[in-house]
């Protein structure tokens, strides 16, 4: 909104000047609801001497995301402008957006929960036609509290699904991934073994669940769960089920870093992964899953592109408090750094537990991880991206992509050919002997005792 002063300036005189500052003020007490709700936590926090802008909904100032925070206040030549320095341009363009089918659109209504959806385009080529694949990623809060019997949690969590996976069949997704373990609440790190109960085989009950709506839409799905591995002790681990088109389990890979962070301390629950890197060959393309923290790993982003992947997808399950600031930016650094596209799936919702814990880190005991705040979008190999969904509200990202840019980033930046992967083996191999010694050069003036 142009300010009053510089509207005056633009006046040949004082009575017009009078006249617009009149309708300035008129203006002004029209202002939206919205705006006025971020208005109200300006005060709030004024009052209470604190800098964020976070209501207790997950909003961001009355916003659901900083998207819409943005496009709500600033005018649209200045917003226009900004979109293009925070999501960048596809193939020099501002990325298209999708109409949203009707089905689609009604189940969204009915069942209360955002959605939206976007078209990444690639330069037209004289020897390959375009490789176009839809892409969904759904975001959701669990369905009953923490304190309702196992079952009928899990129960709750399929009913809540099935509506935005239905609406994500009837816009024709090809593939379609789940966020971390969202089968069950996020109850890792509250070091309470009972919620092992949730953990179940790769071809358990929540695989079985989403076979049907594979063979009923052609439509791959990723299912992130907490796999118990029966022909090993069942022993436990976070895994990631790969479900053809056809119903059938295409193979599985399990997450490679656990975090030992604040209150994700998950080691309590499962192992680190013993499947690698694997890249699944499916009817849409070539896909990866790097679980969660491995976002925060360069290498493991790295290895998923070195065996071939074009879309890698991150579920996820993260705090505002500690990564936020860094969720808009590892993955789409992975997208340009490795030349394929990433989902990122973060889950909703303040999940609150029924026994209080701690962090061993001095702070009080708490039941709750803090919010869980959504955020989930799509990077693509030329540094563009999806507005994000909600903070607050369950969601369905549905992404067309064409796979061609994949390459064609690959062409246009060279980084697979100017990479010096001997250099990088070699020190690899070195840094994990017992007697390797840091490659430092020390200035011979220094003094001796110099650490």
């Amino acid at each position: 909104m142009w300010k009053k002063e510089v509207l005056i300036l633009f006046l040949p005189s004082i009575n017009e000047a009078l006249v617009v500052k009149e309708t300035v003020k008129g203006v002004q007490d029209e202002i939206s609801l919205v705006q006025r709700k971020m208005e109200t936590k300006e005060e709030i926090v004024n009052e209470n001497g604190e800098a964020s802008g976070i209501l207790t909904d997950g909003s961001i100032c009355g916003f659901e995301s900083l998207h819409l925070l943005l496009e709500s206040n600033l005018s649209p030549q200045f917003f226009k402008e900004v979109s293009r320095l925070l999501i960048g341009l596809n193939c020099g363009k501002a990325l298209e957006p999708l109409t949203v089918v009707e089905t689609a659109k009604g189940l969204s209504s009915e069942h209360d929960f955002n959605i939206q959806a976007f078209r990444f385009n690639a330069d037209k080529e004289l020897l390959r036609e375009p490789r176009i694949v839809r892409v969904g990623l759904i975001q959701n809060s669990i369905a009953l509290p923490t304190t309702a019997p196992f079952f009928d949690q899990k129960k709750a969590i399929f009913q809540k699904l099935k509506p935005i996976i239905d609406a994500a069949g009837a816009s024709g997704v090809n593939i379609l991934c789940l966020q971390e373990a969202w089968m069950m609440p996020f109850a890792f790190c509250t070091r309470e073994k009972r919620w092992c109960e949730f953990a179940e085989p790769a071809d358990g009950e929540s695989t079985q669940f989403l076979q049907g709506f594979a063979r009923k839409y052609n439509m791959v799905m990723v299912n992130p769960i907490l796999e118990r591995d029966l022909k090993h002790g069942e022993t436990i681990w976070n895994t990631a089920v790969i479900i053809g088109n056809n119903g059938n389990i295409i193979g599985k890979h399990r997450k490679n870093h656990i975090p030992r962070v604040g209150d994700f301390n998950e080691s309590t629950y499962y192992m680190e992964g013993n499947t690698g890197h694997p890249v699944f060959e499916t009817a849409y393309g070539k896909i990866g899953v790097n679980i969660c923290y491995g976002r925060h790993h360069p290498l493991n982003w790295l290895a998923f592109g070195l065996n071939g992947a074009e879309i890698v997808f991150n579920p996820s399950a993260t705090v505002g408090e500690l990564s936020e600031p860094m969720w808009p930016i590892e993955a789409r650094n992975a997208a340009i750094a490795n030349s394929y596209f990433v989902g990122s799936i973060n889950r909703v919702g303040t999940e609150v537990f029924p026994n209080p814990f701690t962090s061993g880190d001095g702070k009080p005991q708490h039941a709750d991880f803090g919010h869980f705040y959504g955020s989930s979008h799509v990077s693509a190999p030329d540094a563009s991206c999806t507005p994000s969904l909600s903070r607050n509200k369950d969601g369905l990202l549905i992404s067309d992509m064409n796979l061609n840019l994949c390459r064609q980033l690959k062409d246009k930046w060279g980084f697979r050919m100017t990479a010096r992967y001997e250099l990088y083996a070699d020190m690899l191999s070195r840094y994990v002997k017992p007697d390797f010694e840091p490659q430092v050069i020390s200035d011979p003036l220094l003094p001796k005792n110099h650490l």
